[in-house]
């Protein structure tokens, strides 16, 4: 099996839905909050030039911080969603509640959605995840996404992955780009052949176009290998790549840098790859630290500056990754080129 489809996992993780009980009294206006986003997955302790596709996709990432009309149905400008949109989330429930508790679907996604993230209220999982069901059970695809993770988690509801599979197919088929992403990847892990591959990469496509940065990876690696009937694109790879990078996707930044100073994919063009580095060096990414420190001190898409190198290298170092070319930079520097780097790398952070 290919490198990329054989790294793939399935998504287990949970964001976390959580519900409040019962009608509350209308509050004051509430700064709205950005949802809360799960921290990267570590990258590997060496530096090696093969990624992995993402493993995970947090629901409440998807749109960038806002949310998503859809996530509540199709047809959502109601009072209640109006004060959901203006932070006014115990007003938004009391509004909700009455309607959800009426059998309306969207509503319910609703109700779901402000207790499931403890939006102005205490957490309740449990409450959360029986309003996801009922919503669920009526067809709006983001309540069956949701529901999904909470039957392949199993902390809130009986564990069910038969169910859940079933839920996020028939999501996805409904245009959620969460689910056909998450969809994707179990159909990639329990993939026997090349026909089960390529039903994965159509749902990773569908997911990749409507914007979902994950999705657009993924398809960067599928056709720089070639899965199914798809042949290797590199030129269409690194276009994928480029989409992803823009949202700030810093495993994308890594590789498209990487690929830009190459030539792979299009022509070479290290002042650029450089610059894609060096941001997602900014934002974390060890490998792609230690990479910026070899373009310094080989002064590629840059002047040659190997105490600067040196200094990205450093914080490559303290992430866990170790690198014998650059140890043997490290080693050859002077006493006074040492402390520098040191004091930048310290600036750096």
């Amino acid at each position: 099996m290919r490198r990329l489809l054989a790294s793939l996992l399935l998504l287990a993780g949970l964001a976390g839905p959580v519900l409040a009980q019962s009608e509350l009294p209308a509050e004051a206006p509430t700064p709205e909050t950005s949802p809360a986003v799960e921290p990267a997955s570590p990258e590997p302790a060496s530096d090696q030039s093969g990624t992995v596709a993402p493993a995970t996709v947090d629901p409440n990432r998807f749109g960038g911080g806002t949310v998503d009309p859809s996530r509540f149905g199709e047809k959502v400008l109601d009072p209640a969603y109006g004060a959901f949109q203006r932070g006014l989330y115990r007003t938004a429930l009391n509004l909700a509640l009455p309607r959800a508790k009426n059998g309306d679907p969207n509503a319910q996604t609703l109700v779901a959605e402000i207790l499931s993230r403890g939006l102005g209220i205490k957490r309740d999982e449990k409450e959360a995840a029986n309003w996801y069901r009922l919503a669920a059970e009526q067809g709006v695809p983001e309540a069956q996404f949701q529901y999904a993770l909470l039957l392949l988690d199993g902390r809130f509801v009986a564990r069910d992955e038969q169910g859940a599979h079933a839920l996020l197919e028939a999501a996805a088929e409904a245009g959620n780009a969460l689910a056909q992403f998450n969809f994707a990847q179990i159909l990639a892990k329990r993939s026997s052949g090349q026909s089960g591959l390529g039903r994965a990469v159509t749902y990773y496509q569908r997911a990749a176009e409507q914007g979902l940065a994950d999705a657009q990876y993924a398809m960067s690696q599928v056709l720089a290998s070639g899965v199914g009937d798809l042949k290797p694109d590199p030129v269409k790879a690194r276009e994928w790549l480029e989409k992803a990078a823009r949202q700030n996707y810093d495993t994308a930044q890594l590789d498209l840098g990487t690929w830009l100073v190459l030539g792979r994919g299009g022509a070479k063009d290290e002042k650029t790859g450089f610059s894609w580095l060096q941001r997602a060096a900014a934002g974390g990414n060890i490998a792609a630290q230690n990479r910026l420190a070899k373009l310094f001190v080989a002064g590629l898409g840059t002047e040659p500056d190997v105490v600067t190198g040196a200094a990205w290298y450093i914080l490559a170092r303290r992430g866990g990754l170790r690198d014998a070319e650059m140890d043997d930079v490290m080693n050859g520097l002077t006493a006074e080129e040492t402390k520098q780097a040191l004091e930048r790398a310290n600036r750096l952070r």
